[in-house]
């Protein structure tokens, strides 16, 4: 059993390890010295690793000396190509890649949790999987851990991400769905170039695309229920190389967001039917490509209120969060595994993904704690 140690003493470790993390970010799929100081510290104090098939990524295995469920508490690791401009000491080194988004401190709270963990393991009925994720900013990595096999015998999940607007010492938990469905659109439109100053000779595909942006917003205005909150964001209109030629062709791109599998599949046939008339009705063809990227987050009502009475107990300040569009690739698990995800308050200056967030890191240490009791009363709950 690893020696216990003081809450000074803990969170020290904690904050150190975050800001090395900080110092060297990692993008997705690249993210090897991250991996090796994650191992670093797991062995440190004699967490077991399991041997994790993908190039970059560990899994910490703590219990299993007396019987009872798997359960996983999940971290990203990877970084975003952002260059950093928060003036800390502790600063990226390195040009265009930031922890813009929290992982470096998610990535400190499970490894506090693995190590709190670690000190009760002898008392555990059954198993904690900590999983430090790679490449959740492109939306890959869940789905390549799931391939792994590594989480086929857990039988709840949970996980979390910083909030900057909430504060530290709070804790939002929310039942049902949380995040959004992350889609992309790309729509191309094909018509007849010609001259400038002879229009009627050609199909303008500018006109088309401009009149399809619009047209693409009554889909959420005239097509959707107001009660189901969904959007439709076009963010990429390009035609054309030159004053005086209408061009043949025009492309459009954009995102979808929503929050339950039926708005999805409505959006996606009916963003199709109207780009398809708008375009005919102009004289020109439209083809789209509609990619889902990843499916709504929405959270395990058992696991949420287990969570709710946890953090109480913590001493944490309980909120419900709003729905958010953001996307989250940990909605993937919860497609096979029960799952719940938190957003941690840590004071934040700035929202996520912008060069300057700085956090509070007395945060980490409650968040680490929370976890840490999470999966014991999670191990109690679900063996009953």
């Amino acid at each position: 059993m690893a020696p216990k140690r003081s809450d000074a003493e803990v969170e020290k470790w904690l904050v150190s390890c975050r800001r090395q993390l900080h110092r060297e970010p990692e993008l997705a799929f690249e993210e090897y010295k991250t991996t090796a100081r994650i191992s670093k510290w797991l062995d440190q104090f004699s967490i077991r690793t399991a041997a994790f098939p993908l190039k970059t990524g560990a899994l910490a295995v703590i219990g299993g000396q007396r019987p009872g469920p798997t359960i996983a508490l999940r971290s990203d690791i990877d970084a975003l190509p952002i260059t950093e401009q928060t003036g800390l000491p502790f600063a990226s080194v390195h040009p265009g890649k930031m922890h813009a988004c929290g992982h470096d401190v998610h990535m400190a709270t499970m490894l506090g949790a693995a190590r709190l963990l670690k000190e009760r393991e002898e008392e555990l009925s059954g198993t904690v999987k900590i999983i430090f994720q790679p490449a959740e900013e492109n939306g890959n990595g869940a789905i390549e851990v799931l391939k792994t096999g590594l989480l086929d015998d857990v039988q709840s999940i949970c996980g979390m991400h910083i909030m900057p607007s909430l504060p530290t010492g709070t804790i939002g938990i929310r039942s049902g769905p949380l995040m959004a469905a992350v889609d992309r659109f790309i729509i191309d439109i094909t018509g007849i170039g010609t001259h400038g100053a002879t229009p009627e000779k050609g199909s303008d595909t500018i006109v088309a695309a401009t009149q399809m942006v619009g047209a693409l917003q009554t889909i959420i205005s005239r097509n959707t229920s107001p009660l189901n909150q969904a959007l439709i964001s076009v963010t990429r209109l390009e035609a054309g190389n030159t004053w005086n030629v209408m061009p043949d062709r025009a492309q459009l791109e954009g995102t979808v967001r929503t929050f339950s599998e039926e708005v999805r599949e409505n959006i996606e046939q009916k963003m199709k039917r109207v780009a398809r008339h708008t375009a005919l009705a102009l004289g020109t063809e439209a083809h789209v490509r509609y990619i889902r990227l990843g499916p709504p987050v929405v959270n395990d009502p058992l696991l949420s209120g287990i969570a709710t009475d946890t953090a109480a107990a913590c001493g944490l300040n309980v909120v419900e969060p709003p729905l958010t569009l953001i996307g989250e690739d940990f909605a993937e698990y919860q497609k096979k595994i029960p799952g719940s995800f938190f957003f941690m308050g840590v004071s934040g200056n700035s929202d996520l993904h912008h060069p300057d967030l700085i956090v509070d890191e007395q945060a980490v240490l409650p968040a680490a704690r929370f976890f840490t009791e999470l999966a014991g009363h999670l191990l109690r709950r679900l063996k009953l």
